[in-house]
């Protein structure tokens, strides 16, 4: 029996401020718009403020001393701002951290499991199908189920990691830097695995540190620079950007172009400096 497919849903972020504190402020007045089963990639150098915009959208930002300030995540219209971790799983939105985080001790099926805790209507012919959907997505994981997580290699942790976040049957995806120090070769695995995730209908909202990799996974990018969105439009258009051909593709300015300020036709301009 397969398991019932969840409906794709739109996530959307309007005006969205966060702080740390009563000094650092994360995010200022940051909108941002994932639509239903699409792929949307956020770049950004380190402390730009991407992996906060992920933890408020998955609802841990408190767990991290952070606070909203301001503004408001909604999924098809229903607000999720405020609300907890919980709930936000519940609504269809789960959250693949950076680092894979995986029980060390517990074995590969039992970190799959806990990716059903929080899912209601689960009856035992669904979940036997989430397993099987997962390893067949995953192989190396079932032929590894019964071992101990922390046995695994990197690439099989990230592995693990997605898979434990595709039981609960996500709406909306949001991955941490799913290629953070893993092999080409792993890498290439995961983006294949991202394209099949993102062909059954579940949207995926990327952060990832190889720009040329989230640019070709993605319909639309966003482009965060200390907090605040300074370039978005659709990812083939990003990929042509001499900005970001500079700052991410590491190319070089096209000749006779040096210091242009190009404006992209949502009427953000470019960036004109980058600061980590």
């Amino acid at each position: 029996m397969a398991p019932p497919q969840p409906p794709p849903g739109t996530l959307s972020i309007q005006d969205l401020t966060v702080s740390y504190g009563r000094s650092v402020r994360a995010l200022t007045e940051v909108s941002l718009d994932l639509p239903a089963g699409g792929i949307v990639a956020l770049l950004g150098a380190n402390g730009a403020g991407k992996s906060t915009l992920l933890r408020t959208v998955s609802g841990t930002l408190a767990l991290h001393s952070g606070a909203v300030e301001s503004g408001s995540i909604s999924l098809d219209g229903t607000r999720l701002t405020g609300r907890s971790s919980a709930h936000i799983v519940a609504a269809g939105v789960v959250q693949v951290p950076e680092g894979r985080r995986v029980f060390s001790a517990l074995s590969v099926e039992d970190n799959l499991k806990a990716g059903l805790l929080g899912v209601r209507g689960g009856s035992r012919a669904v979940v036997r199908a989430l397993f099987d959907e997962t390893y067949a997505l995953f192989p190396v994981l079932a032929e590894r189920r019964r071992q101990a997580a922390g046995l695994l290699s990197g690439g099989e942790q990230q592995m693990l990691a997605m898979g434990r976040a595709l039981m609960a049957r996500p709406r909306v995806l949001l991955l941490d830097e799913p290629s953070l120090g893993l092999a080409p070769l792993i890498v290439a695995k995961i983006a294949r695995v991202i394209r099949r995730i993102h062909s059954q209908g579940t949207g995926v909202l990327l952060v990832e540190q190889n720009a040329a990799l989230a640019l070709q996974l993605a319909d639309h990018a966003y482009v965060l620079d200390v907090g605040r969105v300074r370039l978005s439009g659709p990812a083939a258009e990003l990929r042509e950007s001499d900005e970001v051909r500079r700052l991410y593709l590491g190319e070089q300015d096209v000749e006779g172009e040096e210091g242009a300020q190009a404006t992209l036709s949502d009427g953000h301009p470019a960036l004109s400096r980058w600061s980590a």
